[in-house]
């Protein structure tokens, strides 16, 4: 039968979270949930992740973490319109938040499995670098933009430059271009491209095949794989840190930031 809404207070407002989580059996499926901004990495959508992973390591139900996102991309890189805001959005603290996420994604117990579709730039290439098993739909594509905004890609360095190949790293980072998928395969960025009909079947087969695999020798497998990243964020973190907040308060980068959300050229860009 049904109710009667006569009488009853105007409904609320339920602002939905910018990152969510879904346990399906022994699988977290945790996702980017933000698309109003390209599932770009706000403040709140870092410390959600934190908060997932931190989760996830807790839950002894849970064997494999799978990150995926909502909307037409999954991640555009660092919420720059954000990062321009004063106070509680300090560039430092932001990078702060977000060296602190990538390290409680590769030293999770558990393996993460990261569902790749549209776009995968920037600081969103962290994410990348942090999981174990990376499966990317054909038409994706991939790119370390920052120098064309006056940035470097300081923390995503530290996770992706053991994964590349010197010459494609030094390709990648320097100048600034985007890639496609089969390139990104190529080079080490992402372990699998599949076509964009086949990408749920091949995360699903890559988490079946994680499931095969006891807990306990997953864990000890991916602390052997992860071991030289981990000692790459212990070691030189807190001075990529450093030197992101530099370089988003340097002129050049305030002068790339607002060209960017202005849709123009930085003025000490070389036109084509």
């Amino acid at each position: 039968m049904e109710q009667s809404t006569m009488g009853a207070s105007a409904p609320v407002d339920v602002v939905r979270p910018p990152v969510r989580t879904r346990l399906d059996g022994a699988v977290a499926v945790v996702m980017l949930d933000s698309p109003a901004n390209r599932n770009a990495l706000s403040l709140p959508v870092v410390t959600g992740l934190i908060d997932a992973m931190d989760t996830a390591a807790r839950d002894d139900e849970v064997r494999v973490v799978v990150l995926v996102a909502e909307g037409e991309v999954f991640c555009a890189g660092a919420d720059l319109t954000e990062l321009t805001e004063p106070g509680e959005h300090h560039p430092e603290i932001w990078a702060e938040a977000y060296l602190a996420l990538l390290r409680s994604m590769v030293r999770l117990p558990k393996p993460i499995v990261v569902r790749i579709h549209g776009e995968a730039v920037a600081a969103g290439l962290g994410l990348v670098g942090a999981s174990d098993l990376v499966i990317s739909e054909r038409s994706a594509w991939y790119g370390f933009t920052e120098t064309r905004i006056g940035l470097a890609p300081t923390l995503a360095a530290l996770l992706t430059l053991p994964r590349l190949a010197p010459r494609a790293a030094a390709r990648a980072y320097l100048t600034g271009v985007t890639i496609d998928a089969g390139i990104a395969e190529e080079i080490g960025l992402v372990s699998q491209v599949v076509e964009d009909e086949m990408l749920d079947a091949a995360v699903d087969f890559a988490v079946a095949s994680l499931l095969a695999g006891s807990p306990g020798a997953l864990a000890a497998t991916k602390e052997l794989l992860t071991r030289p990243i981990r000692t790459q964020l212990d070691e030189q973190g807190p001075a990529m840190v450093k030197l992101w907040s530099e370089l988003c308060e340097a002129p050049e980068a305030r002068e790339g930031i607002a060209a960017l959300l202005e849709s123009r050229l930085p003025h000490w860009a070389v036109p084509d």
